[in-house]
């Protein structure tokens, strides 16, 4: 029988970022010279203070109110080990220091506009704040603190894959499928202490050769693009609006479209922040000097003066007081669009629906500055709201009769432009899968051909498997494919296969020059404890 009266929604978030890290041990060692700001490492340091800071402070203040929330996510496990590498937390301080730095030249200069130092106040303010509540409150490990509300049931934690490939590409090679799952449980196990129940698949790429992988690693359920269910064989009865199970008893459940579209439409609200406009491009040179990357690029400074709206000075300074009114209005509006929805969908149901939310955690704050407090102002209305109920997938799942699955096998989909695969493979970027698995097929070949080695040959081997990992980001195909940092992303898929080719060549030839490799581990130190083996075939 089913346990629950009211319909439900559940909101996950996909944490993740491209494999970011420049190291530069001699900079490391002598902190005092100075650092170059990169603008990829730039998406962590906003990341951490525009986004995932501001979540857990949302998460702290409805604790506190004990207002109950639900909060879904799946950080990928390059994430996780960027939050928990020391070399960019520690540049991540340098470069939360160098703001504040700013934000005290910012008080000086705009002394003759009240207004506008106004903002300055609040944006140095906060960035101590945040500063204080990363090394104090949260001790400089997030995921610690994410793990902290997983264990009290407020936030359910899934796995993804070891580094976001986008896995329909794969199924043709079982050892890449499993290679990217196995590295994932370890690492999942290895920053929350225990075994996940649901996975995220990495740009929602679902295909039904995945899921005797997903059910053979004792994953319970994965989430995919409505049109999966809509479209799936036979097409689900109730959309996107309940679970479906396969014929082997592995859930599927299908996040709600309109919600991600009535997202993006806030987000244009003319009273939050424009995002894209800093002092770090407005100030002469001389005022941002801190902010400079190579050959003087400008980096953000994070003060951001202006709204959304017109163009040039027409638009207005920022009113955070009225953004905040904004964003709580909004998540009331929003609500009310998915309880309607919700109700409707209950009439042709005997089962309280679900509105499954899947988002970008980095659509909340480093992209829509107001995005945690919109996220906060939700969960305050739905506590007032008795109608509804907030609940993770997995809870969800539990809760239901496992009678009341329709059995469908969902259709291949993705969350990627017109809802299939042609974001991750047109003209930009298909020159470079005959090169990876190319270097899979090898890597394979490595795995069977050396199963037992040790030392310097087991350390070469783990480096080439972390190799072919990393060129198998989806964020590469997908930077090319929007023609965005486009250089990176082909430096970064060149850079892992000559790795590879490098330690093929060599292991061919019996010799691997010991220096040569302990600067590349340094260089790709991912997956500190991986093992090569995980490419060998299953007998």
């Amino acid at each position: 029988m089913n346990k629950l009266k009211h319909p439900v929604i559940s909101m996950v978030l996909a944490a993740h970022l491209p494999f970011i890290r420049h190291s530069d041990p001699k900079r490391f060692e002598a902190p005092h010279c100075g650092f170059t700001l990169s603008a990829e490492e730039i998406w962590f340091f906003e990341a951490l203070s525009e986004t995932y800071i501001p979540l857990l402070q949302a998460m702290d203040r409805l604790d506190g109110d004990h207002v109950p929330f639900r909060l879904g996510l799946s950080p990928s496990p390059i994430l996780c080990y960027l939050l928990e590498d020391e070399l960019l937390l520690q540049k991540y301080l340098e470069y939360t220091d160098k703001q504040i730095e700013f934000g005290k030249a910012e008080l000086d200069r705009t002394i003759g506009d009240p207004a506008l130092q106004k903002l300055a106040r609040l944006y140095y303010d906060r960035t101590v704040d945040r500063r204080i509540a990363f090394t104090e409150r949260y001790g400089g490990n997030l995921l610690k603190i994410f793990d902290f509300y997983q264990r009290k049931g407020k936030v359910e934690i899934l796995a993804s894959a070891a580094t976001h490939a986008f896995l329909p590409f794969y199924t043709p090679f079982p050892e890449a499928i499993q290679a990217q799952i196995e590295v994932a449980i370890a690492s999942y196990r290895n920053s929350f202490g225990k075994s996940p129940q649901g996975f995220a698949l990495p740009e929602l790429g679902w295909t039904a050769e995945l899921e005797p992988f997903l059910r053979s690693y004792n994953f319970g359920y994965t989430i995919t693009e409505t049109h999966g269910l809509v479209f799936g064989n036979p097409p689900a009865s109730k959309g996107s609006f309940y679970p479906v199970k396969t014929p082997s008893a592995f859930f599927a459940i299908a996040r709600e479209q309109y919600a991600e579209a009535d997202i993006a439409r806030i987000m244009q609200n003319p009273v939050y922040r424009d995002n894209h406009e800093d002092a770090g491009y407005e100030l002469p040179a001389e005022q941002v000097s801190s902010f400079l990357g190579l050959n003087g690029v400008r980096r953000p400074t994070g003060y951001k003066y202006t709204r959304i709206g017109g163009g040039g000075r027409e638009k207005g300074y920022y009113d955070p007081q009225g953004a905040a009114e904004a964003a709580a209005e909004d998540a009331r509006l929003f609500l009310d669009q998915r309880i309607s929805r919700l109700n409707e969908a209950s009439q042709y149901m005997e089962e309280p629906p679900l509105c499954l939310i899947a988002l970008d955690a980095d659509t909340l704050g480093r992209y829509w500055h107001e995005g945690p407090l919109f996220i906060e102002a939700l969960f305050r209305e739905g506590a007032r709201e008795k109608k509804i109920q907030f609940m993770n997938p997995a809870e969800y799942l539990y809760k239901q009769d496992s009678a009341s699955f329709e059995t469908v096998i969902p259709e291949y989909s993705s969350r990627g432009i017109n809802g299939y695969a042609e974001m991750w493979l047109d003209a930009s970027n298909d020159w470079m899968y005959r090169h990876s698995i190319r270097a899979l097929d090898r890597m394979i070949e490595l795995a069977e051909r050396f199963p037992d080695d040790t030392g310097l040959k087991e350390r070469a081997l783990n480096q080439a498997a972390r190799e072919i990992l990393l060129v198998q980001n989806a964020d590469w195909p997908r930077m090319l494919y929007k023609q965005e940092s486009v250089e990176f992303a082909r430096a970064q898929i060149e850079d892992a296969l000559r790795n590879f080719t490098t330690i093929y060549e060599a292991l061919g030839s019996n010799y691997i020059s010991t220096e040569w490799l302990t600067n590349l581990e340094r260089r790709h130190n991912i997956f500190p404890n991986i093992n090569y083996r995980v490419f060998r075939r299953k007998r």
